[in-house]
């Protein structure tokens, strides 16, 4: 007979690195932030012209929370790239004065890397956002900011993103000469958020058996909806579809009826408000609308998790993702899976 204390409880490694969120956000304003206004501070003085952001995965959904920070708050035209312009059709591009933010966990993968030192070689100045400061891509990158997240074990990225946003949201703050004040509260709200775990689990059970959801947001909240869907497929394998709010009226609206899930990520600002007649449309089509946001947006819903009020949007992201983050666990432990080791999935993905 199997000893219990030697049985893996499934989920368990991602569980604990959620719960360490709340030390890796302090960790990066303590340690990291100096690090970062000094990348900051040295880029700036180069002028760069615009960014164009290179990530694959939950990095891309971070990288797509960078694009909003630095077209809102910089001013500067940011754009994602197509890595396989460069790697696999060897478009050279003059990416004379250009910044190339390349956001990557590992650092580890080949296309990343090509890109970046192909990039370099065209005259951007690169800069490598990951949580491995000896990786190949921190290697052949003029600038690095480490996120300092840790090890992470589980297969599911979850404190390396938040530390990632972040990092990010720091270093747009030091391209402009702020002081990153908003993020000051996050660690204590973030721990906050973790806490009601409970309200999370009973949620959970709405999607136990569902066959697909479909996630909106619009604004800062949408790179959120993106990284939720990730969660949820790759954890729980439910088709789970992300939409900003302005593309699901454009069509995609026609498939939701009133039993189709929706969960909608309703930033408390410029975001939500544009989101608003979006939240009116599915409620008039009956859906089963679970929103993630403020208290009363939460009250015109089906069901949904409040957060903390207050919160200035561009930071909100940072928060938003937890219940999401733990969702995506309740839903596949509920559906006897284990998150720490979704099927076919590989810590380091490496894309050519």
């Amino acid at each position: 007979m199997s000893d219990p204390q030697t049985v893996p409880v499934p989920g368990r490694i991602m569980a604990a690195e959620m719960a360490e969120q709340p030390a890796v956000l302090q960790r990066i304003l303590d340690e990291g932030a100096p690090k970062i206004r000094e990348v900051a501070a040295q880029i700036a003085a180069r002028g760069p012209r615009f960014v164009l952001l290179t990530a694959r995965g939950t990095s891309d959904n971070a990288a797509l929370y960078a694009k909003y920070l630095i077209e809102i708050l910089l001013g500067k035209p940011a754009g994602l790239t197509s890595m396989s312009t460069t790697t696999a059709y060897g478009a050279k591009p003059d990416l004379t004065d250009v910044l190339v933010i390349t956001v990557s966990q590992s650092g580890g993968s080949p296309d990343l890397v090509a890109s970046t030192k192909a990039a370099r070689e065209a005259g951007a100045i690169t800069l490598a956002v990951t949580n491995n400061a000896a990786s190949p891509l921190a290697e052949v990158s003029e600038f690095h900011i480490d996120v300092l997240a840790g090890p992470e074990k589980a297969l599911p990225a979850t404190k390396t993103y938040t530390a990632e946003l972040l990092a990010l949201y720091l270093l747009v703050e030091g391209l402009r000469g702020g002081d990153g004040e908003a993020a000051k509260e996050l660690p204590g709200l973030a721990a906050g958020v973790l806490a009601r775990k409970a309200e999370v689990k009973a949620l959970a059970e709405r999607y136990r058996f569902a066959q697909r959801l479909v996630i909106t947001s619009r604004g800062y909240g949408y790179p959120t909806a993106r990284e939720a869907a990730l969660k949820l497929m790759e954890t729980t394998y439910i088709p789970a579809t992300p939409f900003s709010g302005a593309d699901l009226l454009h069509g995609p609206l026609a498939m939701v009826d009133n039993v189709s899930p929706v969960i909608a990520i309703v930033p408390d600002g410029k975001g939500g408000e544009a989101l608003q007649p979006v939240l009116d449309r599915l409620r008039g089509r009956g859906a089963d609308l679970v929103v993630v946001g403020q208290q009363a947006q939460v009250d015109d819903a089906s069901a949904g998790f409040a957060l903390p009020a207050g919160v200035p949007e561009e930071v909100q992201p940072i928060l938003e993702i937890l219940p999401l983050q733990l969702l995506a666990h309740e839903v596949t432990i509920a559906r006897g899976q284990d998150p720490d080791a979704p099927r076919a999935l590989a810590k380091v993905t490496e894309t050519r």
